[in-house]
């Protein structure tokens, strides 16, 4: 379901009602003595002011998401309401999502909201971890960025709530040259490192895929994403890049977990 377009249609229909009723129906209510508004007024013309507010901010400004799945875990939880930043990686027409206005470019270690490049109808979240240029290679469960490793901090093995089996859990840390950004991530060590994958997609062969992992160069105008839960993830290792286009914007903050009150206002 295109939300943002249904948005805008009401915003159409009630924006014309409101004006017509402030030009033309109000004038003649006026005249005739009439205090109350017709009932179709009521429920199109009325409603504009608060239709436009909510299609401009979540167009523009912020836009709530519920994170369905394990792959961001420890990060985000199954159940969290997030809260995305639309205009961090510049300003979109809603709908026809064509960029009007250059702000920032996402940084290595932020977590992205995209539609998904095989179907764009869906969303997805995942960390940045490549930039148009960047080497990335993800062999042995052990990451690497232009041939520079990231530093792993172990602490205590993780619960992971999706499939209640414990996993190594460590704190990742991307080379100080490349931003020094920190997070949390889970790896399985009963899963095997190699990656399997079926469909080709676009660019994939800067992509070179092993028994021990995968290899790629990130090409101009995409990115290479991973979620945090590296063995319950499907990410750009089997899927490919993410086109700049297909940006949404960037999430930063929980509102609501009704599950989990306690995640409220958090985001590790």
């Amino acid at each position: 379901m295109n939300f943002a377009l249904i948005l805008l249609i009401l915003s159409v229909v009630t924006g014309i009602a409101w004006i017509a009723d402030k030009l033309v129906f109000a004038p003649q209510r006026k005249a005739a003595g009439i205090d109350r508004m017709p009932l179709w007024l009521e429920y199109t013309a009325s409603f504009f002011p608060v239709i436009f507010a909510v299609f401009f901010l979540r167009s523009f400004l912020f836009e709530p998401f519920k994170i369905p799945s394990g792959s961001m875990i420890p990060t985000l939880m199954i159940g969290d309401f997030i809260l995305v930043n639309k205009f961090t990686y510049g300003v979109r027409l809603p709908v026809i999502n064509k960029k009007v206005i250059e702000m920032n470019s996402p940084e290595r270690g932020d977590v992205a909201v995209f539609r998904f490049p095989k179907d764009e109808s869906v969303d997805y979240i995942k960390r940045v971890i490549g930039l148009p240029g960047d080497v990335i290679s993800y062999q042995g469960k052990r990451l690497t960025i232009n041939g520079q490793e990231f530093q792993s901090e172990a602490k205590p093995d993780y619960l992971d709530p999706e499939g209640m089996t414990y996993a190594k859990f460590f704190k990742e840390t991307f080379p100080k040259e490349f931003g020094g950004h920190s997070y949390n991530v889970l790896n399985h060590p009963e899963r095997p490192p190699g990656i399997f994958v079926q469909d080709r997609f676009p660019y994939a062969e800067n992509c070179t895929y092993t028994m021990t992992g995968v290899t790629c160069t990130v090409p101009k105008g995409h990115y290479f994403v991973m979620g945090d839960n590296r063995d319950n993830s499907a990410d750009s290792r089997f899927w490919g890049f993410v086109p700049e286009n297909n940006l949404v914007g960037k999430a930063f903050f929980v509102w609501m977990n009704l599950g989990d009150l306690k995640r409220i206002g958090r985001f590790e």
